[in-house]
């Protein structure tokens, strides 16, 4: 699992960013995704699965 922070969720459209801890890279993630509901500034933790344009933030639960 990863460690994150949500840096951007738009919840009428149903995607967001999450902010890697350890690498600060920056992962696509979809509500389909969510375990939790989340919004801005929230810890997360999550996996990373492929996706159609590069690795998404999955399975993300409230930290």
């Amino acid at each position: 699992m990863n460690n994150g922070t949500v840096k951007f969720f738009n919840d009428s459209k149903g995607f967001g960013f999450i902010k890697d801890e350890e690498s600060n890279q920056e992962y696509f993630v979809h509500v389909s995704g969510l375990i939790d509901d989340i919004r801005e500034n929230d810890e997360v933790v999550f996996e990373l699965q492929e996706g159609r344009k590069g690795l998404n933030a999955v399975n993300v639960k409230l930290a």
